[in-house]
């Protein structure tokens, strides 16, 4: 039996006083399942977890049913393994989480089965001068510089119907789960 340790970013969880989700319980409710290893970082919903089960969608829905019956929540979560969330990030763009002063910079993960394509086909062309974006995999680096922030077709995402199908990390909580992620291995 191989195990994984895998990553689940739950998407709008202790946002603005909704869908409150204790970290503290959520770890509870991962290891009474059968999960080990179980660790959170902040209160975002970040959570790392082992587990033999080798398919991510398969674990995707086992945490959506896990949190939806503990905290009759349904959150969309997105799922893969520590490795590849390592991987990724060595995949970002040059410009991407530079000038930290500036610019806002997140990645947006997008949730199976809604595809990147999906995604960047509803948000529609976007103005090199208010969003930059690149793909890889199924995450999107983003960046926007803050004085045109308000503009950025990118930070409207969860306003649009698509945006029940991603989550979003900045850029310093997507270097600090990598960090973690080497850690945990």
């Amino acid at each position: 039996m191989t195990l994984t340790k895998y990553i689940a970013l739950l998407r709008g969880v202790n946002v603005g006083g909704k869908n409150k989700v204790p970290m503290a319980d959520l770890r509870k409710t991962f290891e009474t399942y059968g999960f080990t290893d179980v660790s959170t970082y902040i209160n975002s919903g970040n959570i790392f977890f082992t587990s033999n089960e080798e398919d991510s969608r398969t674990l995707k829905t086992i945490c959506q049913n896990l949190i939806q019956e503990s905290f009759n929540l349904e959150i969309p979560v997105f799922v893969q393994p520590t490795e590849n969330l390592i991987t990724t990030l060595t995949h970002a763009p040059e410009w991407w989480n530079q000038d930290k002063e500036s610019i806002v910079h997140n990645v947006i993960f997008v949730i199976p089965p809604i595809t990147v394509s999906d995604v960047i086909a509803e948000i529609g062309e976007v103005t090199l001068a208010y969003d930059q974006y690149f793909v890889h995999t199924d995450v999107i680096y983003w960046s926007a510089p803050l004085k045109n922030y308000s503009r950025s077709k990118l930070s409207k995402i969860n306003s649009l119907p698509i945006g029940k199908h991603v989550t979003i990390r900045n850029g310093n909580t997507m270097n600090k789960l990598v960090a973690l992620s080497k850690v945990v291995q």
